[in-house]
């Protein structure tokens, strides 16, 4: 028999039409495995087991008329905690907030909401999501599932946590660095970088002119489920697409075959890519064309963009540390101050050289899809290391995180979806991911690449955490 923790989303909808499941049951497991697995992982910073169980109810209702509420109803999801819930504290990973209840619903939390969606709680995340690791001063180390004695990577760390172990079905990440697609690498889960304003945001986010908001989930299916919903324009983000979103589900079937895609090892950059994460994501950017790709060795041509990164990111950074309130401050990670200091002496002309910088190499990458339809990189450099380390332990990336993250970064300045599969396991059965970029816009083409994979190559789940440090 099938248990209710390796159901996807269309399978769990299926059992809800059919009266094999009930979401009060759906949520009920989900609940109980939060529980079971919280002291390993530490995923969560708050359970909202009530409310979960009271919308279940109602999902289950609307189930029993026969009138689901909308294409999500009963589908438990979770909100990383720099998301607005209202009635719960957004404490965005740092002893510097409070516990002020939020007064509204940030637009993604409600476009959930209003397609019945059942909310169990908050993931956990780095201090303000400054880091692409999964600790902070607020609750301690999130753990990978796959071995606990390492990183789960950030800052949507929780939520990738959570989805390794289908504790809930649908979970809300933000990537402003690579913060959806890094944990998704290390932890063996599926995870949408979309298109830059597809996802509307509110409130603003410090780190906004490279800030995304997608899903992380077990499946690509899942992922395209989320995007239904989630995608919807929103007025209160200037930047979101006015345009209604399209079928993310109804082309997900449709393959690669005939698509032109770029295998690119190294961006044309990266100075150090492990073996085994260079090997598998070969392996896997070659699985393209027995799908009916054409798939070509090309880099996109640019240097570097990380300086450019800083010259916002930082900025971004300053603005956290200065709405801080001066008594407070020394609450902060000192890592995080310094990059903010950093932050505080850019010039506001620096500051907008970095954003022509950024328009710059989006027209590089619009040139470049001319020619190819994907192009595929690994999603990071290195798999998971241990945690509490802000880079690889054995002194290979320096002290910069962002060494270990040359991926990622730069599809957050051209605002391009980019998505991280699962397409191996190391020696010591630690998940690498292949990442799949495409053009603006171009979400739907990018979760069918994803879902075709998927298809060809299932990856490995676990039932439980592989606990190898329990402290």
């Amino acid at each position: 028999m099938t248990e209710i923790r390796d159901l996807d989303g269309t399978a769990t909808l299926a059992a809800y039409r059919d009266r094999s499941l009930s979401p009060r049951e759906a949520v009920s497991d989900a609940l109980a495995r939060i529980d079971r697995y919280g002291p390993d992982l530490d995923a969560f910073v708050l359970v909202d087991r009530d409310g979960a169980m009271q919308a279940a109810a109602a999902s289950e209702a609307r189930w029993a008329r026969g009138e689901p509420r909308g294409p999500l109803d009963g589908l438990a999801f979770t909100v990383k905690d720099n998301i607005a819930w209202a009635g719960h504290p957004m404490r965005r990973g740092s002893l510097t907030t409070s516990d002020t209840p939020a007064a509204e619903n940030a637009p993604i939390v409600d476009r959930l909401l209003e397609a019945g969606a059942v909310p169990l709680g908050k993931t956990t995340m780095p201090e303000y999501g400054w880091k692409g690791l999964g600790d902070s001063t607020h609750t301690g180390p999130t753990r990978n599932p796959w071995d606990t004695g390492t990183t789960t990577g950030g800052s949507s760390a929780g939520a990738a946590a959570a989805a390794a172990l289908n504790l809930g079905l649908l979970h809300i990440g933000t990537d402003g660095a690579g913060s959806i697609r890094i944990p998704a690498a290390f932890c063996g889960v599926y995870g949408l970088k979309p298109s830059f304003g597809r996802v509307p945001a509110f409130p603003p986010s410090p780190f906004g002119p490279v800030a995304h908001l997608g899903p992380l989930t077990r499946t690509v299916r899942d992922s395209a489920l989320m995007m239904q919903a989630i995608a919807r324009p929103d007025p209160r983000d200037m930047a979101a697409s006015l345009v209604e979103p399209p079928d993310y589900t109804a082309g997900l079937e449709d393959g690669v075959r005939g698509l032109r895609i770029a295998w690119s090892p190294r961006l044309g950059f990266a100075a150090s890519v492990d073996p085994e994460v260079a090997r598998l994501t070969e392996a896997a950017a070659r699985a393209f064309a027995d799908l009916g790709a054409t798939v070509e060795e090309a880099d996109p041509g640019f240097s570097d963009p990380v300086e450019t990164l800083n010259g916002i990111w930082l900025v971004g950074a300053w603005c956290v540390l200065r709405g801080i309130p001066e008594e407070k401050r020394h609450l902060v990670e000192p890592a995080l101050r310094a990059a903010a200091e950093r932050g505080r002496g850019i010039a506001a002309p620096d500051f907008v050289a970095a954003l022509n910088a950024r328009g710059a190499l989006f027209t590089a990458m619009a040139r470049f899809h001319r020619t190819y339809d994907l192009l595929l990189t690994p999603s990071l450099a290195v798999p998971a290391f241990a945690v509490g380390h802000l880079t690889p332990p054995d002194g290979r990336y320096g002290d910069d995180w962002l060494n270990w993250t040359p991926f990622s970064y730069p599809f957050n300045l051209t605002g391009q979806p980019a998505a991280s599969v699962p397409c191996g396991l190391t020696a010591a059965g630690l998940p690498v991911g292949l990442q799949i970029v495409g053009p603006m816009g171009a979400d739907a083409r990018v979760l069918a690449a994803s879902r075709a994979f998927e298809a060809a190559r299932p990856w490995p789940v676990l039932a439980a955490p592989r606990v190898t440090h329990a402290g």
